[in-house]
């Protein structure tokens, strides 16, 4: 009776564990608008932290100049491709 509840548990474990919809190396596929919506946030952390880091005095002013031209060209870019991507959308639907 042990060993039947044993085998029991363990294939129940196992099946807890590695069930696709719960397993953590499994990724839905990500779209190219999921991914830019992860790179703006990423481009806006890195705005707020130069900013923090140029006013705390890390920064010179050239330096902090180009590095926020650098990031809010990147940022411009990055939402001009996500309204490209959802106006897209809208006209498939």
């Amino acid at each position: 009776m042990g060993t039947v509840a044993g085998l029991v548990l363990t294939i129940a474990l196992f099946v807890f564990i590695f069930w696709p919809e719960r397993n953590p190396f499994f990724q839905a596929d990500k779209t190219r608008l999921d991914y830019l919506r992860e790179r703006k946030e990423v481009v806006y952390d890195n705005l707020r932290d130069l900013n923090f880091e140029y006013l705390a005095g890390k920064y010179p002013e050239q330096d902090y100049a180009e590095q926020r031209a650098a990031l809010e060209n990147e940022a411009a870019t990055v939402l001009a491709e996500m309204d490209l991507l959802e106006r897209r959308a809208v006209t498939a639907r």
